[in-house]
């Protein structure tokens, strides 16, 4: 079995998660993904954090219809910060045999020998890196090569999609549309609980 795990803060999930997931199960021939909402980050604060339970709540409400997907409460739940070893780790207990795969965005795969325990994430999974260019894939190969097992580095590729979580949260704060910028339910739910700011729904059916 070959199961993704794909990780973030998701505040909130967008268009270009859900086609980064999309195309990480294609090109990677997973069974499944999962993705791993998490709770604390460890080297940063969470902008505009409507809090673990919304932003859960708000991937369920991307990823529920689509099958391909999974959603895991493992960091959500978790008190401490959420290191990606102790999720794999979790995974691996829980689905013996799988081989496990990493869903990374290139400057996150590039900081990868700055992580907790990077070589054990490596030895857990392999990580695969969106990375369209290939002097991005090189400046990834580069920064793993001192690693013990960064050689197990994958590549995949995704079409170029301009949004992102700080683009929505600033047009809900505006109040400008964010239809078609993430998920209908999702768009629904952050105007309804009136999330980053919002004061009325922004951009869905009412």
């Amino acid at each position: 079995m070959r199961v993704g795990i794909f990780g973030g803060a998701f505040n909130p999930p967008h268009i270009g998660h859900l086609v980064c997931a999309q195309e990480a199960h294609a090109h990677l021939a997973l069974d499944t993904l999962v993705w791993v909402p998490m709770g604390q980050p460890p080297h940063r604060e969470i902008e505009d954090d409507p809090g673990r339970e919304a932003r859960y709540t708000m991937c369920e409400y991307a990823t529920s219809a689509d099958e391909r997907f999974s959603l895991s409460r493992f960091e959500i739940d978790r008190d401490g910060p959420s290191y990606t070893v102790d999720t794999l780790r979790a995974v691996a207990e829980s689905t013996p045999g799988a081989e496990l795969f990493v869903i990374l965005g290139a400057d996150q795969a590039a900081a990868l020998p700055t992580w907790h325990e990077p070589e054990e994430v490596l030895s857990l999974a392999t990580v695969a890196a969106v990375a369209r260019a290939e002097r991005t894939r090189e400046m990834v190969v580069d920064a793993v090569s001192s690693l013990a097992g960064g050689d197990r580095v994958v590549f995949f590729d995704m079409p170029r999609i301009d949004v992102s979580s700080t683009l929505v949260r600033s047009r809900a704060r505006a109040g400008q549309p964010i239809r078609y910028l993430v998920p209908d339910k999702v768009a629904n739910y952050i105007g309804a609980q009136s999330l980053y700011g919002s004061s009325q729904p922004v951009g869905a059916e009412r």
